[in-house]
């Protein structure tokens, strides 16, 4: 049965649950004057809680910025320093969407080749066998097993040259924020070729004579060791992890005293050209085809292709990329999408530079600053008033809202509201001591808004070192604030701007 908001149950239901979710009073008030809401008036304004209510307990120090606009006419509703650079983190990627989008087109396809040099004779490779990386983000350890397959059934049973991988498409990154600690596993490396995002699954056990490790590729079909990594336990307490780059391999050392009796991790990949090349080797064997150990090379290979691997359609990559927030996902297809537009790409910064340019010159956006695609590095800038502006105009060229995530609503037990008479989806952005949310929302009367709310404690974040940027004291609560100011800050527009 279908349930009818009336304009005094509707405005009841959200000032109840807003009001059950008020945060305990503290700290800083707004520092710039809030725009007089267009609508609103009376009694309207009595029923909600006020910004500098909701702002103040959140106590969350640093800068707050938001706006609000009508999708349909674009009228900004309400703003809190809304042309104030703050860092967007994840919400990054929804821009690297619609840059994506409007670019490459939604059922734009990456498609990965194996090519022979110096053509084939009765199954025989007359020259060298490349793997070569289209720019697919997606590629993973069971795609790698059905390109090998591929090669069989091309008839391929020899090599006379030598096994090479090339992931030149895209510039070589060796991580994509040189400030994360070395072993987390959403700053890897970024190529043209790329496998299973970049990550090596190490995991260990405690036995009856010490540890037993391994370091894989696996998939949930497949567990293939690869050696281009390797972890070795050390007697130390700190630090937890070590990396370094020992000939084009993956040295890693990790601290005895933390392992317990066992545990798995993904770590990040500096080498992903050989990491995908000795998966796609272990495959090639067990199809009896021998390839030596994969050599890098520089240049695009000219040959015949023999087998070939297309990723799924653009948008699957994009809804996918902005439900997980998958960092390598947006740096390959940013990179990707300036190839397109540019003929050349020199460097993940000055991709996204173009992007910034994309953003100016087609929507007009004046606070715009990004270092890269994913919202990772916390150098980059966007205004909340210049990304609500980004979202109504792909809103209506792009039609980005149906790739974006539910965002569920929640009560003061912080359990999800099912039947919440405002629907949201929205792109999330949490980086320790900043967050960020953008989107729409709908309200039961057809309303739809586009709104950005943007928070940083860069003081805060500032201080901490390298190796605290993983998990550091305080973040967690901090985050959590943030993200019941978003929810105040929306429930507040639902009621206000509802009829």
């Amino acid at each position: 049965m279908m349930t009818r908001y009336t304009r005094r149950s509707f405005i009841t239901a959200i000032t109840s649950v807003a009001a059950s979710a008020a945060l305990p009073a503290l700290a800083n008030a707004p520092l710039t004057s809030l725009r007089p809401a267009a609508r609103g008036e009376g009694f309207l304004q009595r029923t909600v809680i006020p910004v500098e209510t909701l702002v103040s307990k959140a106590r969350l120090d640093g800068a707050v910025g938001f706006a609000v606009a009508d999708v349909a006419t674009g009228r900004t509703l309400e703003d809190l320093s809304g042309d104030r650079g703050l860092p967007p983190a994840s919400v990054a990627k929804a821009l690297t969407a619609s840059y994506a989008l409007e670019t490459l087109g939604t059922e734009h396809k990456f498609v990965t080749e194996v090519v022979a040099v110096g053509g084939v004779v009765d199954g025989v490779v007359q020259g060298d066998l490349v793997l070569a990386g289209g720019g697919d983000p997606t590629l993973d350890t069971d795609g790698l097993s059905r390109l090998a397959a591929g090669l069989k059934e091309a008839g391929i049973r020899e090599v006379r040259g030598d096994f090479r991988v090339w992931g030149g498409l895209l510039p070589y990154t060796p991580t994509i924020d040189a400030e994360q600690p070395d072993h987390v596993g959403y700053s890897p490396a970024v190529s043209g070729l790329s496998l299973n995002y970049n990550r090596v699954h190490f995991e260990w056990r405690r036995g009856s004579n010490g540890y037993a490790v391994s370091m894989d590729a696996r998939s949930a079909t497949y567990r293939p060791d690869v050696t281009m990594a390797r972890m070795q336990i050390v007697e130390r307490k700190a630090p937890l992890y070590t990396y370094k780059d020992f000939g084009g391999r993956d040295d890693w050392t990790v601290a005895k005293g933390a392992l317990g009796k066992g545990g798995a991790r993904w770590l990040p990949v500096r080498q992903p050209e050989l990491y995908a090349g000795q998966v796609f080797q272990t495959f090639a064997g067990s199809h009896g085809i021998k390839l030596g150990a994969p050599k890098k090379t520089a240049t695009r290979p000219d040959g015949d292709v023999v087998a070939q691997l297309d990723s799924a359609p653009l948008r699957i990559i994009l809804r996918d990329m902005l439900k997980w927030s998958t960092n390598l996902t947006a740096e390959m297809v940013g990179m990707a999408t300036t190839l397109k537009r540019l003929g050349s790409v020199a460097s993940l910064r000055e991709s996204a530079q173009a992007m910034n340019d994309w953003a100016h010159d087609t929507m007009g956006l004046q606070h715009v600053a990004l270092v890269d695609h994913s919202g990772l590095g916390d150098d980059s800038r966007v205004a909340a008033s210049d990304m609500m502006a980004a979202l109504i105009d792909v809103r209506k060229r792009l039609d980005l809202k149906p790739l974006l995530k539910s965002f569920a609503l929640r009560d003061a037990n912080r359990k999800v509201v099912s039947d919440h008479p405002l629907k949201v989806q929205a792109k999330t952005g949490t980086l320790n001591f900043v967050s960020g949310l953008a989107g729409f929302v709908d309200l039961p009367d057809g309303t739809e808004l586009a709104f950005a709310i943007f928070a940083a404690d860069m003081p805060r974040r500032d201080t901490l070192t390298r190796a605290q940027r993983e998990r550091p004291e305080g973040a967690s609560a901090w985050n959590s604030r943030a993200k019941t100011l978003q929810q105040g800050l929306i429930e507040r527009w639902g009621t206000l701007y509802h009829g």
